[in-house]
């Protein structure tokens, strides 16, 4: 992990066209290729300012910063940003490799000019024998790595995950853990990643930001020290990983209440 941000969000505020006030006050920097879970309860924001990060929605008051990379006249960072949404959003007529093959295409690059790059974001998370497969032949899990895959055809400098195994059982989603701090470690992103769960939050990241809801807020900054590689269940039973989510697990509670309170 780099000591440079690659954003920097100040004093972020969101408020939708209802009245309805969804961010206040909302800061933080993130660094060149950390790990960084947002928890917090339903409601407190956390994918409204991933949107807001990735150009989905505007912010209302404060300022998105991107120091040492240049943007456009929007504003917009000229790297690529991947976006791996809850629900795999797959386009259900087209295969697996024409659902990956999707982010280049719309650049205008041809199927054969894609392949070899489709070929190895498929092998990235072990579906290399699916490309001519359906989305209604996979499993979930299958289907979130389908969606993953599509993520990385563009290399991206920063990757945005809003609670991307939250459907899944519970042996696929350890499975995906694993798999995603792999890749993460070999590419070297940048990942911000929404979750509810205390237990997945001290798993994959080396940064906890924990929000309070009404209005969203950063109410704790939880620095994770474990090193990795993580390896599974020997890191879930061990002592360190116990304290990141008692202390996850307090600040968690502590942010419902503060939120009860406003």
């Amino acid at each position: 992990m780099s000591n440079t941000n690659l954003l920097s969000l100040k004093d972020i505020g969101k408020t939708f066209s209802n009245g309805t006030v969804a961010l206040q006050g909302m800061s933080m920097d993130i660094e060149q290729g950390s790990f960084v879970s947002l928890l917090g309860p339903s409601g407190c924001g956390k994918s409204t300012a991933l949107k807001i990060i990735a150009g989905l929605g505007n912010l209302t008051t404060g300022s998105l910063k991107w120091p040492d990379t240049r943007v456009d006249h929007l504003g917009r960072p000229d790297h690529e940003i991947s976006f791996v949404f809850q629900e795999p959003t797959l386009m259900q007529w087209a295969t697996v490799f024409e659902n990956v093959w999707l982010p280049l295409r719309l650049k205008g690059t041809s199927r054969k000019a894609a392949t070899a790059q489709v070929s190895e974001a498929l092998g990235m998370v072990g579906l290399a024998d699916f490309a001519t497969s359906y989305p209604r032949e996979l499993s979930g899990g299958m289907k979130m790595r389908v969606s993953i895959a599509r993520a990385l055809i563009t290399r991206p400098k920063l990757l945005l995950m809003d609670e991307p195994f939250a459907a899944l059982d519970e042996i696929t989603r350890f499975k995906l853990n694993n798999d995603l701090l792999e890749l993460w470690q070999k590419f070297n992103w940048t990942v911000i990643f929404v979750t509810h769960s205390v237990f997945e939050s001290a798993y994959l990241s080396n940064r906890i930001v924990v929000m309070a809801a009404r209005p969203g807020r950063v109410v704790a900054d939880i620095a994770v020290t474990s090193p990795y590689p993580r390896r599974g269940d020997d890191h879930r039973s061990s002592p360190e990983y116990n304290e990141t989510c008692r202390e996850a697990s307090e600040a968690l509670h502590a942010a419902m209440k503060a939120g009860d309170h406003m």
